[in-house]
């Protein structure tokens, strides 16, 4: 005791604002039940496991610790598992994780010797008393994020409802017996609130659903808000009512009024339908749900090195299937996880190291590929009987909870609970590993996913302007004309039609898919694109152009990204239902460009075009998030630059204004913009080039404090500028980055199930040691039958010359 009365003065009180962490151990994933339990830096309030707590001591001198150990308790048998009734973990009516109770117990540790006070007790120091009790009854930091849940958000009351205008038009709907007005659908069929029509719903994907009489018949009249018959019961609450204008469910306060205008009495009404939620839940027993996760197949548990499962933290399956097959590859497994320890990453870390990304992609790497926490666990029914073979079939993974925290800290969307785009998640992800290995490109993982594209362009002129870009994923169009399944595909709509005909569907057994070859997705990036309305420098008038592109640099990882997610007319977003075949091995050498050739006549510089110091330049995190969603790349970059790189909505906005603005195809260069000349002298003084300050502030639209941001994450900004006077970008773009053959192996591929990005779930599958294995959130096994055809994203490997 007199021990820890010589170190009172290290220990204290944390206050609200303090972050204080007792559920995971800040540089590996220990935790409380954890078989050395977790210990709290009562000083810093950072929380250690009981092999890293030592090295916390050398660095800080805090000796006075808050042991935290949590014992599982054993767990009813016959304790009864309940059917879900929400899309939801961890909530009252979501799935039922059922988890063991633990019960928990205290101590206080000093360091260096571990020596061991009990607590609670009387004899402790009042100071100490209370600052464990303020530990204990803190919230944790975190559990400051958002409680993992797949709950969708509440539904908004529809601003159509208590003005709804309702036509008295004589109808009366009865209590059954419903039918389509305008097909034989019996099913899925929606009542309009202001003419009392009954039309069918919108035609799933998979042919299943109605024939969109419902949605047509809003183009037609406006009328607003519909409800789902078969979803009206006395607990008016749970009935499905959608607002076209508003494109979501929606709440109606006053429904009850609503119905009984067409003589509906609601109390007497029966559940018979699905509501929207209810069907997207019985969606994920469908059969592109079963076949990604293999579900139904006895793969063989895997455990060991490299073989780490990720818990799913509430819609993190994005996450965790990209960072599967990311750590799969040589650069980032070297540079997180064998060429640099723990310990020297904690020795490197700043005060706070769970805001350190360095430091957690360390952790996470270690975690993941040391096969530490890689070991089988007891199934919570089976604990109390640990000799029960079936014990060891499953893992219990590792939450990557501080990661996801530091990677999403300058996005808004990551940030949140709700699912994720993997591409723009993957993109993002290597943004910010380069800018974390600013100045080091010698051990920067990214430079080995990155090559550069070269635009060539001829105008009727026969004169040709060539582009650069560098990019770290290619987007590709799926030709859906080039299906080698056409026959078969004919036979299906035409059976389809046939039982449309019946008011019949058909059944999951009976739908036919189109199959396209990657070949053919490749082959369509790399065809001449014809750009009409062009205006040529050389002809001063509008001309037609021919567009093709091509790589001047092969990756080491080259990523594929499959654009199965497009916008149709009305700028309704759709999946394509369409299988891709994709072979182990690639060659993509045919599709190198070789630039400018003898003969070729290079563009002139458009009239009146300044240099670069006066053009804007395109934000590039804006124009690929606007291009993966199937826009012209060209026109993502005139939105970007005509917004001032405001934002993605700020340019998707500009977009959709001016697809069919004459000039949409002009060159960029004929729009210029001035900066404020104060604010380039203000960069100046700041040590940084002019070129470079004008450009950092054409590119932040003017704002200096993003601009400042924007040079600091460039290496070597305040140097020599190695930027070409004539176009504002560097001279060596593309230079310097990992070139060699064009032929690759597939490594592993993302694939996504549901009808959007942002709703479904993701799973990853990579080749390691001669197998394919599935990564499902933190179920990790053999892959008996790989869906290679239903991937979202690719990864190949370049094959040794």
């Amino acid at each position: 005791m007199d021990l820890l009365r010589s170190h009172l003065s290290r220990v204290r009180i944390p206050e609200p604002t303090n972050r204080v962490y007792k559920q995971e151990c800040c540089i590996s994933f220990d935790n409380p039940r954890s078989e050395g339990g977790l210990f709290i830096d009562m000083n810093s309030f950072l929380a250690f496991g009981k092999d890293y707590v030592v090295w916390n001591y050398e660095k800080s001198r805090n000796p006075v610790y808050l042991h935290v150990k949590q014992t599982r308790k054993s767990v009813p048998e016959d304790r009864p598992l309940k059917k879900p009734t929400l899309l939801a973990i961890g909530i009252e009516g979501g799935f039922d994780n059922n988890e063991p109770e633990y019960e928990e117990t205290h101590s206080i540790i000093i360091l260096p010797n571990f020596v061991s006070l009990p607590f609670p007790s009387v004899e402790l120091p009042e100071k100490v008393r209370l600052a464990v009790d303020s530990i204990l009854m803190s919230e944790g930091a975190e559990r400051k994020e958002q409680i993992a849940s797949w709950t969708a958000d509440k539904k908004q009351i529809s601003a159509y409802a208590m003005n709804l205008q309702q036509m008295d038009n004589g109808i009366s709907v009865p209590p059954s017996g419903w039918k389509c007005s305008k097909c034989e659908k019996t099913e899925n069929l929606w009542l309009n609130l202001t003419d009392g029509m009954i039309l069918c719903g919108r035609r799933s994907w998979d042919g299943s659903g109605g024939n969109n009489h419902a949605i047509e018949h809003y183009k037609e009249t406006n009328y607003p808000l519909a409800v789902k018959l078969g979803t009206i019961t006395a607990d008016l609450d749970k009935a499905d009512v959608f607002s076209y204008p508003e494109d979501e469910s929606v709440e109606d306060p006053l429904l009850a009024q609503h119905l009984a205008f067409f003589g509906i009495d609601f109390s007497s009404l029966q559940k018979t339908e699905m509501t929207t939620a209810e069907r997207e839940l019985d969606q994920n027993t469908n059969f592109d749900w079963n076949r990604i996760q293999e579900n139904g197949k006895e793969g063989e548990p895997l455990f060991g090195p490299g073989y780490t499962g990720l818990v799913n933290l509430g819609n993190s399956c994005y996450l965790a299937s990209t960072m599967q097959v990311v750590f799969a590859t040589h650069p980032f497994c070297s540079r997180y996880y064998k060429s640099q320890s723990l310990k020297l990453a904690f020795e490197n870390a700043p005060a706070d190291p769970t805001l350190d990304l360095n430091t957690q992609l360390t952790k996470l790497g270690h975690g993941l590929l040391s096969g530490k926490y890689s070991v089988p666990a007891r199934e919570k029914h089976e604990i109390g009987n640990p000799t029960n073979p079936a014990c060891n079939t499953k893992q219990e993974g590792i939450p990557p909870r501080m990661f996801k925290v530091v990677i999403a800290a300058s996005h808004h969307e990551f940030s949140t609970m709700r699912q994720q785009d993997a591409v723009e998640f993957y993109q993002h992800f290597i943004d910010l590993v380069e800018r974390s290995n600013a100045g080091s490109a010698a051990v920067d993982p990214t430079r080995s996913f990155k090559f550069s594209i070269e635009e060539r362009l001829q105008c009727s002129s026969g004169k040709v302007s060539y582009n650069r870009r560098v990019e770290n994923l290619l987007s590709l169009n799926i030709p859906l004309h080039e299906a080698t399944n056409k026959e078969q595909l004919k036979e299906f709509h035409k059976l389809k039609g046939e039982k449309g005909v019946k008011g019949e569907e058909v059944s999951a057994d009976e739908i036919v898919r189109p199959r396209v070859p990657l070949e053919a997705c490749l082959a369509n990036f790399s065809a001449p694109e014809e750009i009409n309305d062009f205006y040529s420098s050389a002809l001063n008038a509008k001309t037609t152009a021919s567009k093709r592109a091509g790589f001047t640099s092969f990756p080491d990882y080259l990523v594929l990204q499959m654009k199965k997610f497009v916008v149709e007319e009305g700028w309704v977003p759709k999946k394509l239902d369409v299988y891709i075949d994709v072979p182990d091995i690639i060659d993509i050498s045919h599709m190198r460009s070789k630039g400018l050739q003898p003969g070729e006549e290079l563009l002139p510089e458009a009239a009146g075009s300044e240099n670069a110091e006066s053009t804007l330049s395109a934000n590039q995190d804006i124009v690929s998030q606007l291009a993966n969603m199937g826009f012209n790349y060209f026109h993502c970059q005139k939105a970007a630059i005509n917004t001032s790189n405001a934002g993605v909505e700020e340019a998707m906005n500009w977009l959709l204004s001016h697809m069919d603005d004459p000039d949409i195809d002009d060159p960029i260069s004929q729009q210029n913009v001035g900066v404020d000349q104060s604010q380039v002298e203000t960069l100046i003084s700041f040590g940084f080039e002019e070129v470079l300050a004008r450009k950092a502030l054409k590119t932040s639209g003017g704002n200096i404090e993003k601009a400042t941001d924007w040079l600091l994450d460039i290496p070597d900004a305040s140097g020599p500028s190695n930027m070409d006077a004539t176009n504002g970008v560097d001279k060596a773009d593309g230079a310097g980055l990992p070139d060699g053959g064009g032929k690759y192996k597939l490594l592993g591929f993302v694939s996504h199930i549901g009808t959007s990005v942002h709703c479904g779930h993701y799973v990853a599958h990579v080749y390691k040691d001669g197998k394919w294995v599935i990564f499902n959130d933190n179920k990790v096994g053999t892959s008996i039958n790989p869906p290679k055809d239903m991937g979202y994203i690719y990864f190949f490997e370049r094959l040794a010359q």
